[in-house]
């Protein structure tokens, strides 16, 4: 029986190599269609029959973009600052990948990242941590309640609209998952 080289077994898989789809970071694309709607796709704009959304205007006040990784955020003081580079920077893109995508469906996807830019679009005024409501104390126990400390359940962002005098709030749901804190709607 004659022996096989390991090039041999290899040659065929190294030839059959560029078959393989070539491997590359999906890129939210903004885009606009014909009504003026903006879309959020990870294809090409012209593949779904819409054209480049024109980049925002600059504001003199805004924080220079940064290409970073993105990251876990373990804890919430982290979270926050996460979430306020990524308004400063009016960024929805950075605010994305602060959200919980896991079981959202592409029409849910694009509600959510329309909701995030224009979360983006405000002036950015507070981040507040929002704790669970106290207990009222009425179930009649005999015995004093101790207080356990309580893991915070969202995330209120303070803003103001265009006008800036007429106040906005979103609130984000916080979720644990893999050991990271995540925002949802």
């Amino acid at each position: 029986m004659p022996r096989f080289h390991a090039l041999h077994l290899m040659a065929p898989l190294l030839l059959a190599l560029p078959l393989l789809p070539s491997l590359a970071h999906a890129q939210v694309q903004r885009c606009t269609d014909a009504t003026g709607t903006i879309t959020y796709t990870d294809k090409r704009c012209r593949d779904i029959g819409a054209e480049p959304a024109p980049a925002r205007p600059a504001d003199t006040g805004a924080v220079a973009r940064t290409v970073r990784a993105p990251r876990c955020q373990r804890n919430v003081q982290d979270l926050v600052h996460a979430i306020t580079n990524a308004i400063d920077a009016r960024d929805p893109n950075r605010l994305a990948a602060l959200y919980h995508w896991p079981g959202t469906s592409s029409a849910e996807g694009n509600r959510v990242m329309s909701r995030l830019a224009e979360v983006t679009e405000r002036p950015l005024v507070d981040v507040t941590v929002v704790m669970p409501a106290a207990p009222d104390g009425t179930d009649g126990g005999y015995y004093p309640q101790t207080t356990a400390r309580q893991a915070p359940i969202g995330l209120r962002v303070e803003q103001t609209l265009a006008n800036g005098s007429t106040p906005s709030r979103t609130f984000f749901a916080l979720r644990r998952h893999m050991d990271c804190l995540w925002i949802s709607f």
